[in-house]
C-alpha cells in the first residue's frame, strides 16, 4: 500500500513510519527541512517537502496520490483543524483511508492529584478537555467523513512511552534536576492509562488492514499513578520523593506540564479488542526505570 505519513518525524511517527516499511508498504513522509528529509530517506522513507502552514497545499497534494493517509503530527490547532478538513474534502468519495492519531488527553480531568475512578470505553461520552476541545473536534470531523466516502478513523492511545519518549516517567526523572527530590502532584494517585509505542504501531497496522470505516480505537496496557513513579525514581536515585501543590508543579514543570502531571486519563480498548483482536504486549511502564538516557534527565543543568 501506498502510505503517506504526516508527523514521519516525531516520536510516534518515526516508530510508525520504520514500522510500515519494515512490512512492506511503500511509505512517504513529510519533511520540513532537508535534514528531516535525508533522515527519512536512510530510513527507506520517502521525504515530501512541506509544512502544515504556508506549504500545506503541497501536503494535501501528496496526500491525493496515496492510498492511505495518516495523520501523526502535533502542530498547533489552527494547523491541525485546517488540515484535517482538507485532508477529508480532498478525500470524499474515493474511499482511500485516512487514520488520525488523537490521544486521551482529549478526555484527561483536573484532579490536583487525586485518585479518579472515571474510565471510558471508546463508547461513552464525556466532556473534553478545554485545552484539547480543537483535537475533539478534529476527531469528530474525521469520523463524520466516513459517511462521505472515506474510510476514515481515529487512533486514541493512552500516554505512549518506549525508547526516546518524553512522558510521565522523563518528567519525574526532570524533576530531580530542578527541586533534588522525585515529585508528584498533591497525592500522586491521578494516573494516564498508558501504553507502549510499539503497541501501538501495531494496532495501526491492524486499523490499515481491517479497520471499520467510522472506528474509534483505544490503546492501553496498564495503569500506574505518578506516585508509584515518583518512587521508584527516587530509589534508582538515591533521592527524596514528594509532593507538590498545583502551584508547585508550574515551577517543576511548566505551567502545561503541571497540569498533565496533576490530571486523570484513564480509558479502556474495547473496540480495538474486540473488532481487531489487538492486545498489549509490554505492559510495565517501569521497566525503564534506570535508564540512562533518563538518569541524564535528573541532572543539574550548568
Amino acid at each position: 500500500m501506498d502510505i503517506f505519513l504526516i508527523g514521519a518525524t516525531g516520536f510516534v511517527g518515526g516508530h510508525l513510519a520504520r514500522h510500515l516499511v519494515a512490512e512492506g508498504h511503500t511509505v512517504t513522509g513529510l519533511a520540513r527541512t532537508e535534514d528531516a528529509a535525508g533522515r527519512l530517506a536512510a530510513q527507506g522513507v520517502t521525504p515530501c517537502a512541506g509544512d502544515l502552514d504556508a506549504r500545506r497545499p503541497a501536503v494535501i497534494e501528496e496526500a491525493r496520490r496515496a492510498d492511505a493517509v495518516i495523520y501523526a503530527a502535533q502542530p498547533g490547532p489552527e494547523q491541525e483543524s485546517a488540515t484535517v478538513r482538507e485532508l477529508a474534502d480532498m478525500l470524499a468519495g474515493t474511499g482511500k483511508t485516512l487514520i488520525f492519531l488523537s490521544g486521551s488527553g482529549v478526555l484527561m480531568q483536573r484532579v490536583a492529584g487525586a485518585w479518579s475512578p472515571d474510565v471510558f470505553t471508546e463508547h461513552d461520552a464525556f466532556t473534553a478537555e478545554p485545552l484539547a476541545e480543537y483535537r475533539k473536534a478534529a476527531e469528530d470531523f474525521v469520523l463524520a467523513a466516513a459517511g462521505n466516502g472515506v474510510r476514515s478513523m481515529v487512533i486514541r492511545p493512552g500516554l505512549i512511552w518506549g525508547p526516546g519518549d518524553h512522558g510521565h516517567v522523563a518528567m519525574i526523572y526532570r524533576s530531580v534536576a530542578t527541586t533534588g527530590a522525585a515529585c508528584y502532584v498533591g497525592e500522586g494517585l491521578n494516573t494516564y492509562s498508558h501504553v507502549h509505542v510499539e503497541d501501538v504501531t501495531r494496532l495501526f497496522g491492524l486499523v490499515l488492514d481491517k479497520g471499520r470505516s467510522g472506528g474509534l480505537y483505544h490503546a492501553v496496557a496498564g495503569e500506574t499513578p505518578n506516585r508509584w513513579i515518583a518512587e521508584r525514581v527516587a530509589a534508582d536515585l538515591d533521592v527524596p520523593v514528594r509532593g507538590v501543590t498545583p502551584d508547585e508543579a508550574s515551577d517543576v514543570w511548566g505551567e502545561f506540564g503541571a497540569s498533565i502531571m496533576a490530571a486523570s486519563s484513564r480509558i479502556r480498548a474495547v473496540n480495538s479488542a474486540q473488532e481487531l483482536g489487538w492486545q498489549p504486549e509490554h505492559t510495565d511502564m517501569l521497566t525503564m526505570i534506570g535508564e540512562e538516557r533518563l538518569r541524564q534527565l535528573a541532572r543539574p543543568h550548568a
